[in-house]
């Protein structure tokens, strides 16, 4: 774990990590998975559920990337509301879509199912930062519990040091449903349950290109993997080997500090809940098993980390916390996320490729899901894939020069009318 960005909490506290063998002979299988985070982790062990033989290839370890390194926030649902759904969609296509994003907990059932240890707790408060967004919460809130039955708490300013002893929010809306967990433990959860079932992993090769067939080929420099069907779970790199689905996203790199453990940690997070607040560029904690404040606040659209990450993002948390002014912390890390225009993720299949990307930091619960509906799909029964797969996409404009120049100006756009208020 020498990547400089991955100096994190969660590679310092990982349960019975260890490296896996290189792959140095061709292969034959059914599914060749490519991506050892959430979606291509889900996605082996649920296909090997179903009888398929498979080979995952990780180019460095498994949860490398950010299903390792992000804030840890189990929150269900998409990037749009629940209300914005029946805009676009109708009712009832979006009451597919709620029972299957908010209703299906499939991180929770895996957990639960293979004893996972990723220290895993209930609750989840989105905060607001101005008055508007409490306003537009509020109304989100009973729309979800008339619509569709889905109970939150709605908590006035006044009540807010239930949860965050801030005075910079202006209310929030609570739910229990949601969660957080130690991401990379879940990581290698999920591996050592895939391997259980027949999976193979290899690590520390990276995939060249795939060749079209039945079967195919993936190629790992003058390695082959023969397969039936493919699946492309590398998120933000998944242009190095799918260029035209690389233009469906742009990464946009997030920075996380973990505190040294606080006495006065209760005190600052009173329910123990995950919280993330309205801002664009949003800052998102909770507190760690061991009551360290993780924080992550911030972000970069060039791929060069700042010198120092504690100091980068230590402002952001004393804006909210100025009470930790001086705490020490001990860990700070980053990485990437896959954006897409829309925010909604991008999953699809080309043949007897399947792909899953562009979760727009809001993939720890859709990325195993998105997993298992590859399955699902691969094995015959594609109507709740189909569901995922027609959400609407569609490449950010500029081509291969223009295309991140353009996506950093609306991004950095935004960012700036959060510094306005």
């Amino acid at each position: 774990m020498s990547d400089p960005l991955n100096h994190s909490y969660y590679a310092a506290t990982a349960h019975e990590w260890r490296p896996r063998d290189h792959i140095e002979d061709d292969f034959s299988c059914d599914v060749a998975v490519i991506g050892g985070g959430f979606t291509g982790l889900s996605a082996a062990l649920a296909c090997a559920e179903r009888g398929f033989s498979v080979i995952l290839v990780e180019a460095e370890h498994v949860g490398f990337g950010a299903s390792g390194r992000n804030g840890g926030q189990l929150i269900p649902g998409l990037r749009w509301t629940a209300s914005e759904l029946d805009t676009e969609f109708g009712h009832e296509r979006a009451d597919a879509l709620f029972d299957l994003c908010w209703r299906d907990n499939r991180v929770k059932a895996r957990i639960a199912k293979h004893g996972i240890d990723c220290d895993l707790k209930s609750g989840h408060l989105e905060a607001a930062w101005t008055p508007g967004d409490f306003d537009a919460m509020r109304r989100e809130a009973d729309y979800l519990a008339t619509r569709f039955g889905y109970e939150t708490e709605v908590v006035e300013k006044a009540g807010m040091d239930a949860h965050v002893a801030s005075p910079r929010y202006h209310g929030g809306v609570y739910d229990a449903r949601a969660g957080h967990f130690h991401p990379l433990n879940y990581a290698v959860g999920l591996a050592k349950a895939a391997e259980a079932a027949g999976v193979r992993i290899f690590e520390g090769r990276r995939a060249t290109s795939i060749r079209a067939g039945d079967p195919g080929q993936l190629l790992l420099g003058k390695v082959a993997v023969e397969a039936r069907y493919f699946i492309d779970a590398t998120d933000s790199w998944i242009g190095d080997l799918e260029p035209d689905l690389g233009r469906y996203t742009v990464p946009i790199m997030n920075y996380n500090i973990a505190t040294a453990p606080l006495a006065n940690a209760d005190e600052l997070l009173p329910s123990d809940a995950a919280v993330a607040d309205s801002r664009f560029v949003l800052n998102y904690f909770r507190l760690s098993a061991d009551k360290r404040l993780i924080f992550g606040g911030g972000e970069r659209y060039s791929q060069t980390p700042p010198r120092d990450i504690a100091a980068f993002v230590r402002p952001f948390m004393t804006g909210v916390f100025p009470q930790i002014a001086d705490a020490k912390i001990d860990y700070g890390w980053g990485g990437a996320v896959g954006v897409t225009m829309n925010r909604l993720p991008h999953i699809g299949r080309r043949g007897n490729m399947f792909f899953a990307h562009g979760f727009s930091g809001h993939g720890a619960l859709v990325t195993t899901l998105a997993g298992e509906l590859i399955a699902e799909a691969m094995a015959g029964t594609a109507e709740r894939f189909d569901l995922l797969a027609n959400l609407p996409s569609r490449p950010f404009p500029g081509g291969n020069w223009l295309q991140r120049p353009l996506a950093t100006l609306g991004l950095l756009f935004y960012a700036l009318k959060d510094r306005l208020g």
